[in-house]
């Protein structure tokens, strides 16, 4: 919100139109002037209010004859100031901004590009707190005023990231792709990729769940007809083959060369041991009987000994 200082009357005595701003707000950017010097800064006025431009945060030498530009926040005490330093994100835009705290009791704290960081509260985050966001994950955000004109920052909702994607073709299929959890819920996990793309993360096709703002990297396995994907994190066959292999022998060399598992173990034992199907334990062991590590006796699976 951009409003400029003065005032302008009707016949009636009353003030109307947006060229005025009688109310003060955190999180918007107002065009004000200067009341008077103090001190440790200016005292900026719309006409009715005056709020603190304290000097740490002026960026350039202003006129104090002319309006000058501002942000409005809340210090750090809870009262209204302003800065000439210039936000990612206001009341009326939104954009990505970095989590830089985590306070389980409140919610995440993110970087809107000024000395004081901005609070997403608990209501707007997961009710599960393992995919919090954590320090480093990014979040698309707007800010906004609770009921007391206390200013947080909010997380996009499924309607403004419609505004930012783009649509998929088949030929992205089987691609790999980066995206940014935007959305996280117990169907699944929403992206939105480097290209735009709307992806979805079905809980089968991730090892653990992501964190809401936590980036990942996956492949297309799907396009579906309105443009949006979905997303595999899990490794294709070959790799996965390697990594379930490397496990295995792991495993059986911190057993001393043996282990009482083979092609004929029961599924269940494989899953409860090595967090795996039988299939995938099958084809790891098999991998390594080529490359000549180990053999299979009675049940059993060995080290092969150089």
């Amino acid at each position: 919100m951009r409003a400029k200082s003065g005032k302008v009357w009707n016949k009636y005595g009353k003030k109307e139109g947006f060229s005025y701003m009688s109310d003060l707000q955190a999180g918007t950017i107002v065009t004000l002037d200067v009341k008077n010097e103090a001190p440790f800064g200016w005292f900026l006025t719309d006409g009715e209010e005056s709020v603190l431009l304290h000097q740490s945060e002026t960026t350039e030498a202003f006129d104090p004859n002319e309006p000058v530009e501002v942000f409005l926040y809340q210090d750090h005490q809870g009262r209204l100031a302003a800065t000439m330093n210039m936000p990612v994100i206001t009341q009326d835009t939104y954009g990505w901004v970095e989590v830089v705290g985590v306070k389980r009791e409140l919610g995440v704290f993110v970087s809107i590009g000024l000395t004081k960081d901005v609070l997403v509260s608990e209501d707007d985050l997961p009710l599960i707190q393992f995919v919090w966001p954590d320090v480093g994950d990014r979040l698309y955000c707007t800010l906004k005023l609770d009921r007391k004109g206390r200013l947080f920052a909010k997380p996009a909702t499924e309607d403004i990231m419609e505004e930012q994607f783009t649509k998929a073709t088949r030929k992205d299929f089987n691609k790999g792709v980066i995206g940014t959890v935007y959305r996280a819920t117990k169907a699944g996990s929403f992206v939105i990729t480097e290209e735009g793309y709307r992806g979805f993360i079905h809980p089968s096709q991730r090892k653990d769940e992501p964190r809401l703002g936590q980036k990942v990297e996956g492949r297309v396995i799907d396009v579906k007809e309105d443009g949006s994907v979905n997303v595999s994190l899990l490794a294709r066959r070959q790799e996965a083959q390697v990594d379930d292999a490397e496990k295995v022998y792991r495993y059986l060399l911190q057993r001393g060369g043996a282990m009482p598992y083979s092609d004929k173990s029961f599924p269940e034992e494989i899953e409860k041991r090595f967090s795996m199907s039988k299939g995938a334990f099958k084809r790891a062991l098999g991998k390594l009987m080529k490359e000549k590590k180990v053999y299979q006796e009675e049940g059993w699976t060995y080290q092969v000994k150089e």
